[in-house]
């Protein structure tokens, strides 16, 4: 536990991930709260008014006097990633951004830190210096990856030697009044890391981080056990996509939209549709679940979309839809070459640049025809000009698949992916003005699950044996 006086400090504290799962496990709130972007820190205020918050920089905060004598028990950074990660590809990087993790070297250097947490993409383990490419372009020097890291662990624990060549850097990042002898000697601290899985702590997204922890207090560092995973493994199964995604939501046919699909997106939603519901064990939505509709397949130019549990419209001869007697559901992402994946396994990593994120549901109804309808295996573009998408086999039955709906998912159901509690307020800021997605979207990509969060602290701050990891 906490000792007498001590306090908790979140660094790019964010939406608030870390400060949820860090007052989950302590059942006491974080004392200071930093971040320079204010949306983000009007949605931790929200959610955290106990907390004293800093709308600033991290470099522009003095520990000393935001302390104020207090010693930390827990300091918790979590520095952008985003100048390290691999989504980033071969787009230049920022130096300044890079060297956001100095600040845990500050903090232990000028207060008293007893346990430190920080976490990070698994790409921080090559931190290193840069070389510029262009005129204020600069890359990661791919022959001396791993060298700033290196200075950051040995400033943190045993000390670095003053002909490192991480130096320069330093003293960039710490400016000149700074008592560089504590890093010459080291701070002291005793630091291990591990990449841990969101998903094996009973969060419904593979989310995958590094997270670094280190104590001066001569205790040991301890992990936390796995709790859930795959099926055989004895422990809970994963959660899944099928778990936070709010099937009350319909979806939109993706035919005969003002706005057509861009092609991509079709050729991402046909290779899904044969990947994931042309499989003899497709995810079927259940029934008591989702609120589905009935959609038109004549050759007006305005086809309509009825809701299912209403009275049904006038139905003309051309109609070709009906009631469907099976939905079935995956992901599709919106990025890369990824195709998605199926509904009952974790959601993947989501981004803070944007939700990429979709729920497909293809509706079905059995299929009593004798002919050879077209295989769902083309773009759509094509298929649309058939009188059937595709006919399915399902546990040995045949299906002909109707319809096909895609929506992108909701923030709401993103920060439940994420491990976030249901009553989390996300939607309006502190002046009751709606956020709009883009915002909310932004502090969930950025985030820290909850769940992990509290399992990291629990293991070191709360004595259980069962829950350590070997």
């Amino acid at each position: 536990m906490l000792l007498p006086n001590e306090i908790i400090v979140d660094n790019f504290a964010g939406g608030g991930g870390a400060s949820t799962g860090i007052e989950q496990a302590l059942n006491r709130h974080v004392d200071i709260a930093i971040n320079h972007d204010p949306d983000a820190i009007d949605m931790h205020k929200l959610n955290h008014p106990k907390t004293k918050h800093y709308c600033e920089s991290v470099w522009d905060v003095d520990p000393v006097e935001a302390c104020a004598g207090r010693p930390v028990g827990l300091g918790w950074f979590s520095p952008d990633c985003r100048h390290f990660s691999i989504a980033k590809g071969g787009q230049p990087v920022d130096k300044n951004i890079r060297g956001l993790a100095w600040v845990v070297v500050r903090w232990a250097a000028l207060v008293p830190m007893r346990v430190f947490k920080l976490e990070n993409v698994q790409e921080f383990l090559t931190w290193g210096p840069l070389v510029e490419v262009s005129p204020g372009n600069f890359k990661p020097d791919s022959e001396r990856q791993g060298e700033t890291f290196d200075a950051f662990i040995k400033c943190m624990t045993t000390g670095l030697n003053k002909v490192h060549r991480a130096w320069t850097e330093i003293k960039e990042a710490l400016g000149d009044n700074f008592p560089y002898d504590k890093l010459e000697k080291g701070l002291g601290y005793k630091i291990e890391h591990r990449t841990l899985s969101a998903c094996d702590y009973g969060v419904p997204t593979t989310r995958k981080r590094l997270f670094m922890v280190g104590r001066n207090d001569g205790k040991a560092i301890v992990w936390p056990k796995p709790t859930h995973g795959p099926k055989g493994s004895g422990l809970q199964p994963y959660k899944t996509a099928a778990d936070i995604i709010d099937w009350s939501i319909p979806v939109r046919s993706i035919f005969g939209r003002k706005r057509p699909l861009v092609e991509a997106t079709l050729n991402r939603i046909a290779k899904g549709i044969q990947k994931f519901v042309e499989c003899e064990d497709p995810y079927l939505v259940p029934e008591e679940n989702v609120l589905p509709f009935i959609n038109e397949h004549a050759n007006a130019s305005n086809q309509r979309v009825m809701n299912a549990n209403e009275p049904l419209r006038t139905i003309c001869a051309q109609v070709k839809g009906g009631h469907f007697s099976i939905v079935t559901s995956h992901v599709i992402k919106l990025r890369g070459d990824n195709l998605g994946h199926r509904t009952d396994e974790p959601l993947h990593t989501i981004s803070a640049g944007g939700n990429h994120l979709g729920a497909v549901q293809a509706f079905l109804i059995k299929y009593y025809g004798t002919g050879a309808p077209k295989a769902a295996n083309e773009p759509l573009g094509t298929i649309t000009t058939k009188d059937r998408f595709g006919v399915v086999v399902i546990k040995g039955e045949k299906y002909q698949i109707v319809d096909i709906g895609l929506r992108m998912l909701e923030p709401h159901e993103l920060f439940a992916a994420m491990g976030f509690p249901k009553d989390y307020m996300i939607a309006y800021n502190s002046n009751g003005k709606k956020n709009s997605k883009r915002i909310q979207v932004a502090r969930c990509g950025n985030a820290v699950c909850p769940l992990v969060a509290k399992v990291l602290v629990e293991a070191n701050f709360i004595t259980d044996d069962s829950r350590i990891a070997a």
